[in-house]
């Protein structure tokens, strides 16, 4: 294969979005390219058709590829998990729980193996490689134990193009400290430099662009302008650059920030909608007027449980609840919204029983074995016998005490719950809001209440969406990259 790298002088300087959108630069002419990022970490994860789990950014850049997401294109996953402990998922599967301090110690080795494994299966069904990085390359106390960067750049002799974040300052220094930093054999690699979100006159920039490239010998590819048009988030930390809609919206509803939230890629569906204000809270924030509040997945259901009822969140939810507020979970947020939790083996820390909030009549173990698959169900409200898909990824088993006044979300019983008032929801299912249809059946449940007029549900899914705004995002970007400079370095299968 030929290998394209793209690194960044820090975390969040673009690297995502620069490797999703030279995929689809490239699946456009034709060319046969997969994404790849040896190790990711992040609580943003996609279960693939196989059942695999994999981070959702190397997803999206496969679906700029136009192709289906596979473990092979990101091999090791970490989740990070708190107390310095990440879960370890290879090759799509989760093999155990590890400290920062022993990591490198138990995974090291066998890490760098499978990724070398992973390339070589991708490299017998495509042409070109699209690598990510991780951070930054130069972190030179932790260069000697770097599976992402440049090991991976130098395996593959590959073209990489080093990204740096204007918007944040220090953007020369970012750039000049990260390559004095390399080894040679590295900086040698480094073919281009982008120099991404830019907000002013590009040619107040030229002075300095013109001593950076004379400084360094390395050719500016590339000044990408600030974009309001975002990818989906890599992780928490990208949820400090979304705001709310600045224009008036019809219903306004509020994501819990969860201090370990999971899969928030969730409600970029909801984002999506333009009669929608969708906004983050802190637990120790007020809740206000909303339409509607959900509960998002988290990677450790108790402490976060614990975090919501110190904080009095818990209350304001129970309080929101029984007056009627609608109160949606999602997989580890419908856990929260049971009456109680169980972690007999101290998987979260502390072993015990917990109670939740009280809010669904279901109670959770929580076990060590982790379910992950695609699902497709029938959901039986706001309408009954819509198709819905989506996908499990969670160690816990629900026991439902359905009656009454609660039924079985979708004819698949273990998958969800909702009252007869259709207010309270629980769903394990990553990606409900991603069925177009179901979302605005959802949606129009929560206009009626503010007696507004329905919106159309013959909409197409999410799915034909997030390809228009990959094409939106790299139609903005392809005019300011020298992509043609770029593949000059790269020898042509």
């Amino acid at each position: 294969m030929n290998a394209l790298m793209v690194v960044g002088t820090t975390s969040h300087a673009g690297k995502s979005l620069i490797a999703a959108v030279l995929c689809r630069l490239l699946a456009r002419r034709g060319l046969r390219v997969t994404p790849f990022k040896g190790q990711n970490m992040a609580l943003n994860a996609y279960v693939t058709a196989s059942g695999g789990e994999m981070g959702y950014a190397q997803a999206v850049q496969a679906w700029a590829a136009g192709i289906e997401p596979e473990t092979l294109m990101n091999p090791i996953l970490l989740k990070p998990q708190g107390d310095m402990t990440s879960q370890v998922i290879f090759n799509g599967q989760a093999v155990g729980c590890t400290q920062a301090a022993d990591y490198y110690r138990d995974y090291f080795e066998p890490g760098w193996a499978t990724i070398q494994r992973s390339l070589e299966l991708l490299g017998e069904r495509f042409d070109w490689v699209v690598c990510e990085g991780a951070g930054s390359p130069a972190e030179i106390n932790l260069k000697h134990r770097d599976l992402t960067n440049m090991r991976l750049a130098r395996h593959l002799q590959a073209t990489t193009l080093l990204v740096a974040d204007i918007d944040r300052g220090g953007v020369f220094a970012h750039i000049v400290g990260t390559l004095e930093l390399l080894e040679p054999e590295e900086r040698a690699l480094i073919k281009g430099i982008v120099i991404n979100k830019f907000r002013g006159q590009r040619s107040l920039l030229e002075s300095g662009i013109t001593w950076l490239e004379e400084r360094t010998g390395i050719p500016v590819l590339g000044v990408i302008p600030w974009l309001e048009i975002q990818l989906p988030a890599e992780d928490s930390l990208d949820l400090f650059d979304r705001r709310p809609r600045s224009q008036r919206a019809d219903l306004t509803i509020a994501v819990i920030r969860l201090r370990r939230i999971a899969n928030f890629t969730d409600f970029d569906p909801l984002a999506a909608e333009p009669t929608v204000n969708l906004h983050y809270l802190y637990p120790h924030e007020t809740l206000g007027a909303v339409d509607a509040v959900i509960i998002p997945g988290t990677k450790t259901t108790i402490p976060d449980l614990l975090e919501l009822q110190t904080s009095g969140m818990a209350a304001q939810l129970q309080a929101y609840g029984a007056a009627g507020g609608t109160i949606m979970g999602i997989c580890g947020g419908m856990q929260l919204l049971g009456t109680q939790i169980c972690d007999r083996q101290g998987l979260e820390g502390q072993p015990g029983t917990y109670a939740g909030l009280g809010l669904l009549p279901l109670e959770t173990t929580i076990t060590a074995t982790k379910l992950t698959r695609q699902r497709q169900g029938i959901a039986q409200a706001p309408i009954p016998g819509q198709p819905i898909q989506g996908y499990e990824i969670h160690q816990g088993q629900t026991q439902y005490h359905f009656n009454e006044d609660f039924c079985p979300l979708f004819v698949e019983e273990h998958l969800g719950i909702v009252n007869s008032r259709q207010t309270l929801w629980g769903s394990y299912l990553h990606g409900l809001f991603e069925n177009g249809t179901w979302r605005r059946q959802w949606l129009n449940h929560l206009r009626q209440k503010r007696n507004l007029p329905p919106l159309t549900c013959d909409i197409q899914d999410y799915e034909y969406q997030r390809l228009a705004h990959l094409d939106g995002i790299t139609d903005a970007i392809a005019p300011h990259l020298n992509l043609d400079r770029l593949l000059e370095n790269c020898v042509c299968p």
